[in-house]
């Protein structure tokens, strides 16, 4: 078991934005007891989450910005908690915390690559395991101080693909289809047999 930790030391930067909603920065180590704290204390009851995304920066160290969008129906009000991480390490599931964590979790792991430790189904949802992106994007486009110009890279994803056989079950049995009849050729003046 972890030991107890102060909510304020995960705290690295608190805002308000243009809405007057709340945004919390915290240490990848906080999304638990922080998330939990929000959910349980009487003065937050932030229960839902409205939405779990990310947000790429390629230019940071920890590129990926982790964020949780919650709402509290008591008071009426919505927090951002976002956290960071990069390619590599692990952020803990909030599926513990909150059980709508286990999809958005799902397409972040999709289409970022983010893992999540001890998420109790984390496998792909949008795309399948034989995609490959490098042929359905185009690469991917930076300013590079070093040329002082836009520099093109192919895309780079840190999952690995399961060959995935398009056919459906019908294909595979052609015999299983019943051949249509197909109509008698009639010529001028002709009239169609009668069906029985």
């Amino acid at each position: 078991m972890k030991p107890a930790v102060s909510i304020n030391t995960l705290n690295t930067s608190t805002q308000v934005t243009c809405y007057n909603e709340l945004e919390v920065m915290i240490h990848p180590d906080g999304v638990i007891p922080v998330l939990t704290f929000l959910r349980d204390h009487t003065n937050a009851q932030f229960r839902n989450m409205i939405d779990l995304t990310a947000v790429d920066v390629p230019s940071r160290q920890n590129r990926f910005e982790i964020v949780y969008n919650l709402l509290s129906l008591r008071y009426n009000s919505r927090i951002r908690v976002k956290t960071y991480t990069d390619e590599l390490t692990p952020v803990d599931s909030a599926v513990p915390v909150h059980k709508a964590a286990n999809w958005y979790e799902r397409e972040v792991w999709d289409m970022y690559g983010v893992f999540f430790a001890n998420h109790p189904d984390l496998r792909r949802i949008l795309t399948d395991y034989g995609f490959e992106a490098e042929s359905c994007f185009p690469p991917q486009v930076r300013y590079d101080d070093e040329v002082k110009r836009v520099v093109a890279e192919p895309v780079e994803l840190a999952q690995e693909f399961r060959k995935f056989d398009l056919n459906t079950p019908w294909e595979v049995f052609p015999a299983y289809r019943e051949p249509k009849e197909t109509a008698p050729k009639l010529e001028a003046g002709e009239t169609a047999p009668e069906k029985k």
